[in-house]
């Protein structure tokens, strides 16, 4: 089911398999000098319980230099950061790229205008990741 219009969460198909589309955004990552804080492996904990979910996978990452300013101007924006991208295959084998939109989290947390350009390479990153 795909998110609702308003969730903020904007997505884009992968045209790579969801372990390929994280090594890709790995590369990105470490290419920019972005910290990958975390890995969460949502079917791989869930096939140790004993249930199935096709692969998807959370990837949690930031740059104090880029967040902390967000975070100053409005303290809520720590409930959504660092950001997060998520890589997850459908039921019918698709693989899609998701993330939140930063012009949502500026009107959710009410941040000044000028400091989106901060975490708007979230788009940039899950494009090239998933091309």
């Amino acid at each position: 089911m795909p998110p609702s219009p308003d969730s903020g969460i904007q997505s884009l198909p992968s045209a790579h398999s969801v372990d390929e589309t994280v090594a890709r955004l790995q590369v990105l990552l470490k290419a920019k000098g972005i910290a990958l804080l975390a890995l969460v492996d949502h079917s791989g904990e869930a096939q140790k319980a004993g249930l199935h979910m096709p692969n998807t996978k959370l990837l949690i990452f930031g740059n104090p230099r880029a967040g902390t300013p967000l975070m100053l101007a409005a303290p809520s924006t720590a409930i959504d950061l660092p950001l997060k991208v998520l890589i997850a295959e459908d039921t019918t084998g698709r693989v899609s790229v998701s993330w939140t939109d930063p012009a949502w989290l500026q009107r959710r947390h009410g941040f000044p205008l000028e400091l989106i350009q901060n975490i708007a390479a979230v788009r940039v990153l899950a494009e090239q990741a998933a091309a």
